[in-house]
């Protein structure tokens, strides 16, 4: 990085700083221990020990710094090591000779040490673009076709309402209606998954913690439902232990994983969601009555664009925002298969211990 004066930046003159006193020290270290074994082996045997300055310094700082600690290692074996001691000069031709194979080793051994380190950057680059590009794909596919869907509902609706050919009486209209505001609220959470999605993996979802009950929490959870709220049943405990954390984001977590559970339960099967505390702990536990989970997908669900056996709807966001949120207010959530179908999501939150005003 430069200045617009074309100074270098700080930052950048500190680097290169301290790869030329690593680059150095790497050849002073190499010599000490020629001058510890130089008594019980040649010395010429020994300048190939240098190697052991240069591989690693063309391994990390590249070419460029692993030709620079080559020439001071040949320096440096040449005033140190080669007659006449403390000088450049070299009086024996079979010197100069060593002295050329070094070099012309160390180069080429620096050069395929950094060809490799350039290869292996450049996989890495392909190798994240293109996990870039499938989640890009998985992105598309999951939004165009969850899009698609309500805005096809909603557009039904619509032009039934504004139809002049259509005799509607008021409990059509009211029907339309109702599916134009469900649709809406459909497209409403994809959006919200997928700016939530963005914002955990930006890092940017930081919590902001209060106090609260638990059945507010439950509460608002399920008043974001809607409808579909009608399916689940609460069981929750007369006196709400009280919990420190983020509602916003603690509300999503248990709408996506209560909505889970309903689009895998049948529409006669209810949702059940219990509230429990112990050891210093509340657990929330929702509980449905679908395919279920094997051992292998316990984890797996959580992932983004993964979905749960017998279930293809959505974009597969959710569990994977929900457990994003869980762990951003330092709480639990996983997932069990039930004793015979079903599955129970488990939300573990601490328990607050500090009296304080309690949100409501």
């Amino acid at each position: 990085m430069l200045r617009a004066n074309g100074r270098a930046y700080p930052s950048t003159v500190k680097v290169h700083v301290e790869r030329s006193i690593v680059s150095v020290a790497s050849v002073a270290c190499v010599t000490g221990v020629i001058f510890g074994l130089k008594s019980v082996a040649p010395v010429l045997s020994l300048g190939v020990l240098y190697l052991f300055a240069v591989l690693p310094v063309a391994v990390f700082y590249g070419l460029a710094y692993a030709l620079a600690v080559s020439i001071l290692s040949m320096v440096a074996f040449n005033f140190f090591f080669l007659p006449p001691l403390h000088t450049l000069a070299l009086t024996d031709s079979e010197n100069w000779v060593a002295l050329a194979v070094y070099l012309v080793t160390a180069a080429v051994v620096s050069e395929l040490a950094a060809s490799s380190r350039r290869r292996a950057r450049a996989a890495v680059e392909a190798e994240t673009l293109r996990r870039s590009d499938a989640v890009k794909t998985a992105v598309l596919h999951a939004v165009s076709h969850d899009l698609r869907s309500p805005l096809t509902a909603i557009r039904a609706a619509g032009e039934g309402l504004q139809s002049a050919s259509l005799e509607l009486n008021e409990s059509d209209r009211a029907d339309l209606l109702e599916t134009i505001g469900l649709e809406t609220a459909r497209l409403d959470r994809l959006v919200a998954n997928l700016l939530d999605l963005s914002r955990l993996e930006a890092g940017a979802a930081r919590p902001q913690p209060e106090l609260w009950a638990i059945d507010e929490v439950v509460g608002r959870a399920l008043d974001a439902l809607g409808a579909d709220a009608g399916r689940v049943r609460a069981a929750l405990p007369r006196e709400a232990p009280l919990v420190r954390i983020d509602a916003a984001q603690i509300e999503r977590v248990l709408v996506n994983v209560i909505e889970n559970a309903l689009r895998l339960s049948s529409p006669a099967d209810p949702v059940a969601v219990g509230v429990t505390s112990d050891d210093g702990e509340v657990i929330v536990r929702v509980t449905d009555r679908g395919p279920g989970l094997a051992r292998e997908d316990l984890d797996r669900i959580f992932e983004p664009f993964e979905h749960g056996p017998g279930s293809r709807r959505g974009t597969g966001l959710g569990l994977a925002i929900a457990r994003g949120f869980a762990q951003a207010n330092g709480c639990r959530l996983w997932a069990e298969p039930g004793s015979g179908s079903g599955a129970s999501f488990v939300l573990v939150l601490p328990l607050a211990s500090t009296p304080a005003r309690v949100k409501a």
